[in-house]
């Protein structure tokens, strides 16, 4: 087989991912060994592979590489999201292109056209994946409208709500005008912006007295339906039991008084509109007010808003208040700075909106879920600082909102039998519905005059939330919700580690973990990974619209997938942002190169029974020794999911001992053969090398282990044995450090000296610190050394350094042209004192002190102190040599 030069990370990555596919690496099925499971946070449908994807994927497939490496049964389930609010205006968006308003179409027509989309665009981010390396295991995938996922999401929904958990109630939510669909308080973002605090004059009923009301919303007083002051308010006393007059509508609405209004706050005076702010509705169910829903879906103004029925509702803003200037209402604006609730989706400025809607009960889901985190540790978070984040969200729980008013989802099993708000069964299919729509009218009407068939029946339109059918995924993709007994969901669950961001530490970890504990009386997962978020080099988060996100799949065309995976873990430290900078892809992939040039070393060489030398056998000792004690630290930072910790540990060891110095103490001289047993044992400690780095670089190790010699399926890396900690030598390495810094001394002495390599030179050391001679020979080696012995003695007219408290000398006599070096030195001696002196004569200008800035100064003196040291030991050169 030839071994190219250079490693090429094209010419690899295809090849061996499809072997890995051939022969079936990734398929788990339950057996005798301990499994290690991973569900993968599936993606949306709509999404494609980005930097966050790329990272947190990769951290998954260390992770499960390195189980299978350790002879567990790994499985990683992928899958994706149906994602209900991006898809469906995907959908509409594809639709509207085409002139096809979805509005127009049935929820059956409309389904055809997602699901098109769906087959025909879901799995782009699933084959991204592979590009990367991920293990998954692809025979697995699951969506979570698949029709067996769909169902166990139906059976929970029926099952909470005949357990009294779920219910349906008229309530302010949080409405989406562009997806025109609700969302839960945890899909707002509250963003804080500058706005205006707008003043306006309502007359009063009945005479010439006006009240002044400070709103940051002058477009919803069209929905106003009282004047709300505090009865400790002493200014408007006189106003109780009166009526107000509302500008432009010229309604009439109460002037009530309540505690609630503060009496601080702008004019001391607060509009209530029942319909469009939660507090107000609050005010309004307390005094019995009348509610004006002034909004159609997409928050333009409908028939109550008047001239202004069907614009939107911040261009009703801008009109509104020319005209209440015009009619001389506007008192005057004030800047005002407050938060506005977002759509974390659209980004759409939320609009609270009265609504019937489906809420599940939390309070009492949520406790065994907070004591698994927050008593007794059954769910770890990595890192641990997460945990206060997850007890503020647990502890002040509110009742989730799960129905949305679209058709992508699962349709609520609600069936309504007629019109009656009440007048509705829950049931798993329509067949089920029936049956106890007539058992529930037999219950409370002896006058039925037939049985109800099921065209008889409506079922709700509204699809449950994507977060209801996700929460599930570590039970569902086992089958475990359908049938909790099944072999599956026995061996695979609980699962072992999650790994998402903590965006969706709510969203989606805690919810997993209520259902858990519901359905399973288990925990989901044992161990929660936090990634950091991918931030460019300015700290800014990347995204689509700043256009600060690279193209992920150019990133691995560019640097190969090992180059990439590395470049993030390096800098990926758990729960941290990572600053992506693309030169640490440009690192990953020079490490890759230096991998492979190590392994091209040792094709070169020719190999013979001859004596191992003692220095190959020290280095060799050395090196286990070394991989040992790594081993451990690699194993220590696993435990605590520092991930970028451990591969800086392995960066290191092969990096820097295996192919700085092990493979430069044991390579054979120039155009010399190497000896047997010193190849054989180099190219174990290779694959052992290739075995702990393989979870972070998959392709190269497993390129390198196939050539270094021929392996049947059954060995391939993927499945090789991972290395076992061993009793190792700790005070081999500690002495290793002084050889390794006498080795430095010799070479530093020969770059200032201009000593060439090839030329041997003597080396005596007075042994203070009596460094054992068994490294001798590693020395002699690694220095060129001719001789080597110990004095007791300072050597005269040598050239020295100092490694502890052992002095090394290198006799001049034959390694330099002494009168050269006397006159080399000289000179240097006679700038440097040159430069000296210049730089004092400025110190001592005490006008340039006391003028120049505190820096420069520092400088200087810097120089001065730099230049006194370097004259000391220039002359002490000198004196060497003289």
């Amino acid at each position: 087989m030839s071994i190219p030069t250079k490693y090429s990370a094209s010419n690899v990555e295809s090849k061996w991912y499809n072997y890995w596919m051939e022969h079936n690496y990734f398929h788990s099925v339950p057996d005798e060994r301990e499994p290690y499971t991973i569900v993968i946070p599936p993606p949306n449908v709509t999404g494609v592979l980005h930097m966050g994807h790329m990272l947190n994927n990769t951290i998954q497939d260390v992770l499960i590489r390195r189980a299978r490496l350790q002879g567990k049964n790994a499985c990683w389930v992928p899958g994706t999201d149906h994602a209900s609010i991006a898809t469906e205006a995907k959908v509409a968006a594809k639709l509207k292109a085409q002139g096809i308003d979805k509005n127009d179409l049935t929820r059956e027509e409309f389904l055809e056209h997602a699901w098109e989309w769906t087959e025909e665009y879901g799995g782009v981010i699933l084959e991204q994946l592979k590009k990367l390396g991920c293990s998954c295991d692809w025979d697995r995938t699951k969506f979570t409208m698949d029709d067996d996922m769909s169902e166990a999401v139906i059976k929970v929904f029926v099952d909470l709500y005949n357990k009294g958990l779920i219910y349906r109630g008229y309530r302010m939510v949080n409405w989406d005008p562009e997806a025109k669909t609700t969302l839960s308080d945890e899909e707002v973002i509250h963003v804080e912006q500058q706005g205006l605090l707008y003043y306006l004059e309502y007359q009063i009923e009945g005479g010439d007295e006006k009240l002044t009301i400070a709103t940051t919303r002058p477009e919803t007083i069209f929905g106003d339906t009282a004047i709300c002051i505090n009865p400790n308010d002493e200014r408007f006393s006189h106003l109780k039991g009166k009526k107000a007059i509302v500008p432009i509508s010229g309604r009439v609405i109460p002037i009530i008084e309540d505690e609630y209004v503060d009496i601080e706050f702008g004019t001391g005076c607060l509009k209530v509109t029942p319909a469009h702010d939660e507090n107000d509705k609050a005010l309004g169910d307390k005094h019995n007010l009348e509610v004006i829903d002034i909004f159609n879906d997409d928050a333009s103004l409908n028939s109550y808003g008047k001239h202004y029925e069907g614009q939107d509702r911040f261009v009703v803003r801008k009109a509104i208040v020319k005209e209440l200037e015009a009619a001389g209402v506007l008192v005057k604006t004030e800047n005002h700075i407050n938060k506005v609730g977002t759509s974390e989706r659209t980004k759409a400025v939320i609009e609270p909106r009265l609504s019937d809607q489906w809420f599940l009960k939390m309070e009492d889901l949520a406790k065994p879920a907070i004591d698994a985190v927050l008593v007794n540790g059954e769910v770890k978070l990595y890192p641990k600082k997460f945990e206060n984040t997850y007890r503020h969200w647990m502890e002040n729980i509110r009742d989730w909102n799960i129905s949305r008013q679209l058709r992508w989802g699962q349709q609520i099993p609600a069936f309504f039998y007629s019109d009656g708000k009440e007048d509705f069964v829950v049931a798993e299919n329509v067949e089920k519905a029936v049956e106890l729509a007539n058992k529930k009218l037999n219950v409370t009407s002896s006058a039925v005059e037939k049985s109800l068939t099921k065209e008889d029946l409506r079922q709700d339109s509204d699809a449950l939330d994507t977060w209801f059918s996700s929460w599930l995924w570590p039970m569902s993709v086992f089958d475990g919700i359908r049938n909790p007994e099944n072999e599956e969901i026995k061996y695979y669950y609980p699962t072992n580690d999650l790994v998402t961001g903590p965006d969706i530490l709510f969203f989606w970890v805690a919810r997993m973990i209520i259902a858990g504990y519901e359905y399973k009386d288990q925990r989901p997962f044992e161990n929660v990974y936090l990634t950091g978020l991918v931030r460019d080099k300015q700290r800014r988060k990347m995204s689509k619209s700043l256009g600060n996100s690279p193209d992920a799949l150019k990133l691995i065309e560019d640097y190969g997938a090992d180059g990439v995976r590395v470049g993030l873990l390096l800098s990926a430290p758990a729960g941290n942002d990572l600053m992506f900078d693309e030169s640490l892809c440009n690192q990953g992939r020079g490490f890759a190169n230096k991998v492979w040039s190590a392994f091209y070393l040792t094709t070169l060489w020719e190999v013979k029974d001859i004596e191992q030398p003692e220095s190959s056998k020290v280095a060799l000792e050395w090196y286990q020794s070394k991989f040992q004690a790594a081993l451990i630290e690699i194993e220590d930072h696993f435990s605590k999911y520092r991930l970028s910790d451990a591969l800086m540990v392995i960066y290191k060891l092969i990096y820097d001992d295996f192919c700085g110095w092990m493979l430069e103490m044991i390579k054979p001289a120039y155009q010399q053969p190497i000896d047997s047993e010193t190849y054989k044992m180099v190219m174990s400690i290779f694959e052992e090398n290739l075995k702990i780095l393989h979870p972070f670089m998959p392709f190269i190790t497993e390129d390198i282990w196939q050539r270094i010699e021929k392996r049947s399926p059954q060995d391939a890396l993927i499945v090789a044995e991972y290395p076992k900690v061993e009793t190792f030598d700790l005070q081999l390495i500690s002495d290793f450090e002084t050889v390794k810094d006498v080795v430095s001394g010799i070479r530093t002495i020969r770059k200032e000296k201009n000593i060439a390599f090839k030329d041997t030179v003597e080396l005596m050391v007075l042994n203070n610190e009596n460094v054992d001679s068994k490294y001798d020979t590693v020395i002699s080696k690694m220095g060129n050394i001719s001789e080597m012995k110990t004095v007791s003695e300072a050597v005269e007219g040598a050239l020295t350094f100092r490694v502890l408290s052992n002095e090394y000398f290198i006799p001049m006599e034959g390694s330099i042209d002494v009168e050269a070096e006397i006159e080399k030195l000289t000179e240097e001696l006679k700038y440097t004192q040159g430069f000296l002196k210049s730089v004092q004569g400025k110190l001592r200008n005490e006008r340039f002190v006391n003028n120049a800035p505190e820096q420069v100064v520092a400088s200087e003196k810097k120089k001065e102190a730099d230049a006194l040291a370097k004259i000391e030991t220039i002359k002490a050169s000198l004196s060497s040599l003289k």
